[in-house]
């Protein structure tokens, strides 16, 4: 299941919110904005507390992991958003919250499991939901191609 020329391809079907799929694939991917957001100051720079929360989680050099935090938050948003490469952005939008997940734990210990006590909630949740998003990607594939092979025999 290669990237083809298709996964680029932005449709007007993408946008149709009457589909679940696409309703909860551009949810995901707008909830990426705000984070990525986040991890940079008013002037540019990288938002201290970020920086701080990167260190003490254990990520080296932790600017240069803020940076490609953000930088992936945002390909994976927009990508998610309009409907581009949407299994493989997906997948990587899941990898990158269980990664917040492990850097929690890693800095706050299990305190709670509800986000609004510092657990895990949140992010998890939306990694399943990316995850969800991925498999469908993944499905959709996979019946395109079955349709292709049957149409040509």
């Amino acid at each position: 299941m290669s990237i083809t020329k298709n996964d680029f391809a932005i449709n007007a079907s993408h946008f149709d919110v009457t589909q679940g799929w696409n309703l909860l694939r551009i949810a995901t991917g707008v909830f990426f904005f705000p984070h990525a957001i986040s991890k940079f100051a008013g002037d540019g720079g990288i938002n201290p507390m970020v920086l701080g929360f990167f260190e003490a989680a254990g990520f080296s050099p932790a600017a240069a992991f803020v940076i490609l935090a953000g930088l992936l938050e945002i390909t994976v948003g927009v990508a998610l958003v309009l409907g581009v490469c949407t299994r493989y952005a997906a997948l990587v939008g899941a990898v990158i919250l269980f990664t917040a997940v492990y850097a929690l734990q890693t800095v706050t210990g299990f305190k709670s499991w509800v986000w609004n006590s510092g657990g895990y909630e949140y992010p998890v949740f939306w990694a399943i939901a990316c995850l969800a998003v991925a498999l469908e990607g993944f499905r959709q594939r996979r019946t395109a191609i079955a349709s292709a092979v049957s149409q040509s025999a």
